[in-house]
């Protein structure tokens, strides 16, 4: 057993002697370049704290030491710089670190890519292109740039004025002018130095621009943060973004309470506890009375990245002992040999992949290709973090909560807004001054919000009088929008409708109002009225047919009761044996009878035969619908008052081109119409763009040019019913376009617009919105009350204009009748006249005209007695048949003519005979 374990240790010292191994020197120098500013400064000491806890540490480098050689150079002297990096590598140094200066930095690395070592940057690199054995712990600028891209967009910033310093800041921002850059952003570059930073300032604040973003040197910062507090332009209005990642290391305490907006990204997260163990390790590591971590206990990025990229070279040995072995560096700046090694140790610390201070640390071609960045927002006790910001999934805001934060005490905002019938309005007193000038719904709106958050106001109105609508071809907004982008007003509030172009560049509340497009035009006239209005329920065709089919029946009746036998009777029922044969339909009486059970009346006239009975049941059924149905449609054409419209709906008025149609120009109505998909609407904007007279300039020009006639306004639905209701000359054609909201406008991400969308919410439960409209709306100043009369469900009185002509025609008819009974008195007299002169040849014509005369006189004095009578004498002719000479003797007959006549029958000496047929 002994034997055998000493073949075994014999064999493995064997293999160890002849085999080749994978180590490390039990000693690795590394040279390290400072300037002389930074002596003893927290990046230097960050550099010796992370040499001695990765010596200290055993678990990553275990058999081998780090040994640093630390070299301080003259600022921007690069002669001197390159020559201590010689001396570094002489001395056998197998990486350099530094200098942070861009210049010495540059030439350092041409230093080392020259000579195959690598090189540890943590420094700003604004070049592009690649670099040989050089690696950057230092985020690229244009990671950096996304990161304030995604920020302003956001923060829906549309003007941004940028203040710096060097121009190598514009290399560093150049992702925000990066094709495609946002709709309707601009960008105000200023270039200025410590001394000009008040005027810079100045100018930003007269422009009217609030959102600044600041890259200056960071020695610079406190100045500029002075001169912001001595411009005051520290309000909650404005909102600073700085490039740097130190904005925890400064004192930011004067900006605290005023809620001004500071954001700023920082590198490391100090939250996370193996950083929080580490900056607590590092506050125990002490050198000639230095500190790494500031006063407020924050370490900056530079001393970070320092320490993280001591860090990424120990990681990379590790890695490197697994795979090769790595020999003494044996080179100088003379010979100019490269390092064989060199580029092994590089690819392995381009390989590496670990957390440290400044997050996860992935290398890509010598660059930082995996970044998360904290974003840090000003709040009333320190900066805190509010989102993150990350290579893969960019910006994640998780306390939105944190940009709508502000300050209520001693606030007064400006508010903007538009004369708008009742919404705001100016009272009649001209010597009113500031917000007591107006007056209306929004008015008393806002009165009411401002008591409930507690802020003052200063109301004005907006210069061009006009909501706010694009300019397509510039792209630039006016009215009330224009002046909510521009931040001269904080608010907004007016009759201002919620669309998604207003949306895209400005902020809305919840809407207080509710509302669509409707068509305002001029209330119709009433049908003319017609004497004969009671024909109307039936047209003039059936009118034709019934008289047709009136004339039909009563010919059928005619002609069938002549065939029929059972409509011949007797006349004479006490002869039984008589000769004659009567039929009561004659062609007369048939058309009497249909007449009379047409209008429903009682007839003595029946038939009796069951074919007459059948035409009469009939002609009775057809009249039973035909009355019926005329009573019912009269009712609604003489009880409901009927107009004559030109338009019925929006249809109706795309189609046709005598009625000119418009909108409010510049406003949302004309957007919606200019926007919209609908061909219809489509039809209606190109009539309207075609012709520029359609727009107006208010609502008030709207309604006149509605009122004067042959013109549609397109309006919302809010203010159509306000002037209906006070003009009964106007009222609204068809339903509503659209359905939208009145909602008052924010600056993009103004602290206001959510408590404000709370107070309104607020109000609208209580019924405090509802109260309001019906103040201005319903109470002061209604004057058309048209539908009163209709509202307790009663038909409309008829008048003489209505039912006239039925009274023309009763007196027409009462004038026929007349004529007709004088035509027929006439007719008889003369006939009987006639029938006399027969039997009496003597008698000369003379007496005959003037029989006839005198007949028809006295007929007319018996007519015209007061007290006649109900009986009258008649003529009464006798059968001579039947009474064997009688003679004519008229009754009642008196005075000359009867003696007269005696004497003319004496004289005759023959009687008067008479048929019996005669009656």
């Amino acid at each position: 057993m002994v034997e055998h374990l000493w073949w075994t240790h014999s064999l493995l010292v064997l293999l160890v002697l002849v085999l080749p191994g994978f180590a490390l020197p039990s000693v690795i120098k590394v040279g390290a370049l400072f300037t002389e500013d930074q002596r003893d400064s927290p990046s230097e000491l960050a550099f010796k704290y992370s040499i001695f806890r990765i010596n200290k540490d055993k678990s990553l480098l275990a058999n081998t030491t780090l040994v640093y050689d630390i070299q301080h150079v003259p600022k921007d002297d690069s002669f001197h710089a390159a020559k201590k990096a010689c001396q570094q590598v002489n001395s056998g140094v197998s990486a350099i670190f530094g200098p942070q200066n861009p210049l010495l930095g540059s030439h350092i690395q041409s230093l080392c890519d020259a000579l195959d070592i690598p090189h540890i940057e943590a420094r700003l690199d604004v070049e592009s292109e690649e670099k040989e054995f050089s690696i950057n712990l230092y985020p690229s600028p244009w990671l950096l740039g996304r990161a304030i891209r995604d920020l302003t967009k956001y923060l829906n910033w549309t003007k941004v004025a940028i203040i710096y310093e060097d121009d190598t800041a514009l290399i560093n921002l150049q992702e925000l002018l990066k094709l495609p850059v946002p709709r309707n952003v601009q960008y105000v570059f200023r270039k200025t130095d410590q001394n000009g930073f008040r005027d810079v300032l100045r100018d930003i604040k007269g422009r009217g621009i609030y959102s600044i973003v600041v890259d200056t040197k960071p020695d610079n910062l406190p100045h500029l943060l002075k001169a912001i507090l001595q411009v005051q332009m520290n309000d909650y209005k404005y909102y600073y973004h700085f490039t740097t990642l130190d904005v925890e290391t400064y004192n930011l305490e004067d900006f605290k309470y005023n809620f001004v907006n500071m954001t700023a990204y920082r590198l490391i997260d100090t939250e996370h506890c193996n950083v929080k163990k580490t900056l607590k390790d590092m506050e125990k590591f002490q050198s000639l009375g230095h500190h790494i971590i500031n006063k407020t206990n924050v370490i900056k990025t530079e001393p970070a990245l320092i320490y993280d990229s001591v860090y990424a070279l120990a990681w990379g040995l590790n890695a490197l002992q697994g795979g090769t072995t790595l020999r003494p560096v044996n080179v100088s700046c003379e010979e100019e040999v490269p390092w064989t090694d060199g580029s092994s140790l590089f690819n392995y610390i381009n390989s590496v992949e670990f957390c440290g201070l400044t997050g996860k640390i992935q290398f890509k071609e010598g660059r930082r290709s995996n970044l998360k960045l904290d974003l840090l927002k000003l709040r009333q006790n320190s900066m805190e973090k509010v989102g993150e910001w990350s290579t893969n999934l960019g910006l994640n805001i998780t306390n939105h909560q944190a940009f709508h934060e502000f300050g209520t005490t001693n606030i007064t905002l400006r508010v903007t807004t538009i004369e708008s019938t009742p919404y705001v309005m100016l009272k009649a007193d001209r010597n009113l001054t500031g917000n007591d000038r107006f007056e209306g719904f929004c008015i008393d709106l806002l009165r009411t919000i401002a008591e409930l958050l507690g802020f003052n106001y200063d109301l004005y109105l907006v210069p061009d009088n006009k909501f706010g609508a694009e300019n397509t071809t510039s792209g630039e907004w006016s009215g009330l929008v224009k002046e909510i982008i521009e931040k001269n007003a904080d608010l907004a509030v007016a009759p201002m409708t919620i669309n998604y172009a207003r949306e895209s560049v400005i902020d809305f509340t919840k809407p207080f109002m509710n509302l669509g497009i409707g068509i305002l035009f001029k209330l119709p006239k009433n049908m003319p009225v017609r004497l004969f209005s009671f024909m109307s329920p039936l047209a003039v065709d059936i009118w034709l047919y019934v008289l047709a089919a009136y004339v039909l029946v009563s010919s059928t009746m005619f002609i069938v009761a002549r065939f029929s036998p059972y409509e011949w009777q007797n006349p004479h029922p006490c002869v039984t044996e008589c000769d004659v044969m009567e039929n009561q339909f004659s062609l007369g009486n048939s058309f009497w009878f249909t007449i009379v059970t047409l209008m429903h009346q009682g007839c003595d006239l029946n038939p009796k035969a069951t074919s007459t009975r059948i035409i009469g049941a009939i002609w009775w059924f057809f009249t039973l619908i035909m009355i019926s149905s005329y009573t019912a449609n009269l009712a609604a054409f003489l009880t409901v008052e009927r107009m004559i419209t030109p338009i019925e709906s929006v249809e109706d008025l795309a189609e046709q081109s005598k009625i000119s149609y418009g909108t409010l120009e510049g406003g949302s109505t004309m957007t919606f119409f200019r926007d919209s998909k609908i061909e219809t609407y489509l039809k209606m904007w190109r009539f309207m763009e075609n012709r520029p007279s359609v727009f107006v300039s208010s609502y008030e020009e709207g309604v006149q040019r509605v009122l004067e006639g042959n013109y549609a306004f397109l309006m919302e639905s809010t203010m159509l019913d306000y002037m209906v209701q006070r003009d009964c000359n106007l009222t609204q054609v068809g339903g509503l376009l659209d359905s939208k909201g009145y909602g008052i406008a924010t600056p993009m991400g103004s602290p206001w617009r959510d408590k404000i969308s709370l107070a309104i919410l607020d109000l609208q439960e209580k019924g405090v919105i509802q109260m309001l409209y019906n103040k201005w709306w319903k109470s002061p100043g209604i004057t058309c009350s048209r539908d009163d009369k209709n509202k307790d469900g009663k038909a409309n009185a008829l008048g003489v204009d209505n039912i006239g002509g039925v009274f023309v025609v009763l007196m027409c008819g009462l004038a026929v009748a007349v004529l007709t009974a004088i035509a027929e008195f006439c007719w008889n007299s003369k006939k009987s006249a006639q029938s006399a002169r027969k039997y009496n040849d003597g008698l000369s014509h003379s007496y005959l005209q003037q029989s006839l005369c005198a007949e028809m006189a006295e007929e007319l004095r018996f007519a015209v007695k007061c007290r006649a009578s109900r009986q009258r004498p008649a003529l009464r002719r006798q059968c001579s048949k039947c009474i064997p000479g009688a003679t004519y003797v008229p009754a009642a007959m008196e005075g000359p003519q009867e003696n007269g006549i005696m004497q003319m029958i004496e004289m005759r000496k023959s009687p008067i005979n008479f048929d019996c047929g005669d009656s």
